[in-house]
């Protein structure tokens, strides 16, 4: 079930946490009074069936909802079979895993452009999560992909894009990344902007679009080609508050993962930005 209202947490096991594994992160999330972590499973999925069973019961009994994002090395429009079926094997596991810890929503990179042309990319992103989904429904795994928008411009992920394939395939949600859309264009930075964001999911999605969302934050540095590296969100342009008081508004609900580099200080700055307005 979608959260009843705005969760705020870690991309990750917070980096206070006394143990690095997830079990105790989801313990150290609660003791900050967050409310979420994201499962980082971006080097691979290396946890067992076991390990899962151990972080879902940390989760059910601390109360702090996961999320599961995929790892970094797929690329849904490789030209190769082999890389192809392996980057739909890591979505999969990712799911598969994640469920198994209570997650219910994977982000993932979806692919880069390379020489191939828009469409043709979409395309193939959306054969490939039509295949994956189905085979999620066979298997009675409830899990929700969610491709990200994505901060350089050499990679799939504009916001048209997610949403686009979100309207299209039962079982895709966006995840929205709105520092990468703030680095890709140099845009998207004032409430007028969030709004519009805010405005065109609910136009594409309707009401769930905004009731079930997954959102990540963090500072940015960004150039020419967009996104560079994360900051601490007082270190960069980031106008987050702008970004809450849309999401405010709005009513939003979902999860809001903070990725900047020092995770559950800016973490806890977006909770109790939030709280305050």
């Amino acid at each position: 079930m979608p959260p009843e209202k705005l969760l705020f947490g870690t991309a990750g096991v917070p980096r206070s946490s006394a143990g690095r594994n997830s079990a105790a992160g989801i313990e150290r999330v609660r003791e900050l009074g967050l409310d979420c972590m994201e499962l980082e499973f971006v080097q691979g999925v290396r946890m067992k069936e076991k390990g899962a069973k151990n972080v879902f019961e940390a989760s059910k009994k601390q109360g702090i909802a996961l999320s599961v994002h995929a790892p970094y090395y797929i690329n849904l429009n490789s030209p190769e079979e082999e890389k192809l079926k392996a980057s739909m094997e890591r979505i999969y596991q990712s799911a598969r895993i994640g469920s198994l810890c209570g997650a219910r929503s994977v982000v993932l990179h979806a692919a880069f452009y390379q020489k191939s042309s828009k469409e043709s990319v979409y395309a193939k992103v959306a054969k490939a999560l039509g295949e994956l989904t189905g085979k999620l429904r066979d298997e009675e795994i409830p899990a929700v992909l969610r491709p990200e928008t994505m901060g350089k411009r050499s990679q799939f992920g504009t916001l048209e894009e997610v949403l686009a394939l979100s309207a299209e395939i039962e079982g895709v949600m966006p995840c929205l990344d709105f520092s990468h859309m703030h680095a890709r264009e140099g845009r998207d930075n004032s409430y007028p902007e969030f709004k519009a964001i805010l405005d065109r999911v609910e136009e594409e999605l309707g009401k769930e679009g905004l009731s079930n969302m997954h959102m990540h934050v963090s500072g940015i540095e960004y150039g020419k080609n967009g996104e560079k590296k994360h900051l601490v969100l007082e270190e960069s342009d980031f106008n987050y508050m702008e970004l809450l008081k849309a999401l405010k508004e709005f009513r939003v609900k979902g999860l809001v993962i903070c990725e900047s580099p020092n995770l559950e200080e800016d973490a806890l700055l977006l909770k109790k930005s939030y709280e305050s307005i």
